[in-house]
């Protein structure tokens, strides 16, 4: 009881500032750069950088498409799934419709979320620069004709330009705590910049090299390299790994933020560390309050012992079984001329879901 009542208290206080993430609503527009940055559903600062820059829009909102998807897709089997709650679906402008209370809660959650979304934001600038899609920035010309000669091999291509990316998300996304009043705002907005820099530093701790050999033959006698951002998705497996092990800070900042346990305050805090302040919730029953569905009538695994398996997924109920079945084309075979003859196959499926 004690903890929902300080997890409310903090989404109030949370509410009354303007998030930096009402602009993920604009993965929700089609073509935003239609509407103009003034219709957009983004705050002062960013309508302000949106009409400098409007032809970044595609690779804002690709930004978001990106973040969110990941979200999504790495907590699909968990008890929190990233996904609308029903407090979401009715909320104001200023708290993103596409995630309810964990916007402002200073969960691990909330954690996770910055995390992606500054790392969706600094991906889809960096691919769109390589891309050739923008006048002000295209490959990372710091690389050009450097190497090794003796090695073999010489910088060349196009390399991803992710340092850009990087500035960008900054500029876009950070807002300065001087600006903010009241302590658990501070802790709070001190805490999503720290987990927007984590995210962007996922993006550049994954930098590879790929080169391409050339030479009589297909012998590599040499070859030409250049570094590339890794896929979107390993970025998220990153996150997710550091979500796994974040860390619980205190809720009063002096100097910097310290751990929440006084004995484990010598150990230093990380840049590319998740950081939050308050404990999860119970995600495993509804609380209308605070816009969590819980768990009943997600589909669970019966055999398996992860996160997806009914025993943990189900919080223990139990689950139900229903049998489900299926009829699809099968056996499909070209007839000349000109058709193709198929079967039609049918199948039974048990599906498990909790109670």
């Amino acid at each position: 009881m004690q903890l929902t009542a300080c997890l409310r208290e903090t989404i109030f206080t949370g509410a009354s500032q303007k998030t930096s993430l009402e602009w993920l609503g604009i993965a929700s527009f089609g073509v935003p750069e239609k509407l103009g940055c003034a219709n957009l559903p983004l705050n002062s600062r960013q309508k302000e950088l949106c009409k400098r820059k409007p032809y970044l829009l595609p690779s804002i909102r690709e930004g978001a498409r990106l973040g969110i998807q990941e979200c999504r897709s790495q907590f699909r089997h968990e008890r929190w799934n990233c996904m609308i709650t029903a407090a979401a679906t009715t909320a104001p402008m200023g708290a993103s419709p596409l995630f309810g209370y964990e916007l402002s809660s200073g969960t691990k959650e909330t954690a996770f979320i910055y995390a992606v979304m500054a790392a969706g934001l600094v991906h889809s600038v960096t691919r769109s620069c390589s891309a050739g899609n923008m006048t002000e920035c295209s490959c990372d010309t710091t690389l050009q004709n450097g190497g090794s000669a003796s090695e073999g091999w010489h910088w060349g291509g196009c390399s991803d330009d992710v340092q850009y990316g990087m500035w960008f998300s900054r500029k876009f996304l950070d807002f300065p705590i001087r600006n903010t009043t009241g302590k658990e705002n501070k802790v709070l907005l001190a805490m999503n910049l720290h987990n927007n820099e984590a995210g962007r530093q996922a993006v550049a701790k994954l930098m590879s090299v790929d080169c391409r050999c050339h030479g009589v033959s297909g012998s590599c006698a040499v070859k030409t390299c250049w570094k590339t951002m890794s896929s979107f998705e390993k970025i998220g497996h990153l996150l997710k790994d550091k979500y796994e092990n974040s860390i619980q800070i205190s809720d009063k900042i002096k100097r910097k933020m310290r751990r929440r346990e006084k004995d484990q305050r010598k150990i230093p805090i990380h840049k590319d560390d998740l950081l939050y302040v308050n404990k999860s919730p119970n995600y495993c029953v509804e609380d209308k309050k605070l816009g969590i569905p819980g768990t009943q009538g997600r589909e669970c695994n019966r055999t398996s012992e992860g996160a997806d398996g009914c025993n943990l997924l189900c919080c223990g109920r139990g689950y139900n079984t229903h049998v489900v079945r299926h009829v699809e084309r099968c056996e499909c075979k070209f007839v000349w001329c000109c058709y193709v003859r198929c079967r039609r196959c049918e199948s039974m499926t048990d599906v498990h879901t909790c109670k």
